[in-house]
């Protein structure tokens, strides 16, 4: 069984294969019944780009549910967060090893992973796009 996120949405542009659409992302406490008195009750738009290859059939000002898989959301935590922290840890260890210095190691590290996010930005940021999106569900 597929595990999946489900939000409302209201689409807000339509393109040729992309829709934006605008979420709703609310904390636990919006929807309490105290959150009049409260000032903690929080809740802000989003704005998410949907692609599809049928999104001539979406009007702007539609109501529709996006869902994604939660394992979708797994695999962008492990390629936005995971990879890059043990390339960092590998890279300020063998940094220091090598250059016998924590302030060398340290920036060695930092490139490290400013390398790591600019490859994944050049080459494989349209990929990751549409393997990690939200579908608009019928």
């Amino acid at each position: 069984m597929v595990q999946t996120i489900s939000h409302e949405a209201v689409v807000k542009v339509v393109d040729t294969e992309c829709v934006r659409v605008t979420i709703v992302q609310s904390s636990a406490c919006a929807g309490c019944a105290a959150k009049q008195m409260c000032n903690s009750a929080e809740a802000k738009e989003k704005d998410v780009d949907v692609f599809t290859s049928d999104a001539a059939s979406y009007r702007v000002g539609e109501h529709v549910v996006l869902e994604g898989r939660l394992s979708d959301g797994r695999k962008a935590a492990l390629v936005a967060y995971g990879i890059p922290l043990v390339l960092l840890l590998l890279a300020l260890f063998i940094g220091i090893a090598l250059m016998e210095s924590e302030a060398l190691g340290a920036v060695c590290a930092l490139a490290v992973v400013a390398l790591y996010y600019a490859i994944i930005y050049i080459f494989f940021r349209k990929r990751l796009q549409q393997q990690f999106s939200f579908r608009i569900k019928h």
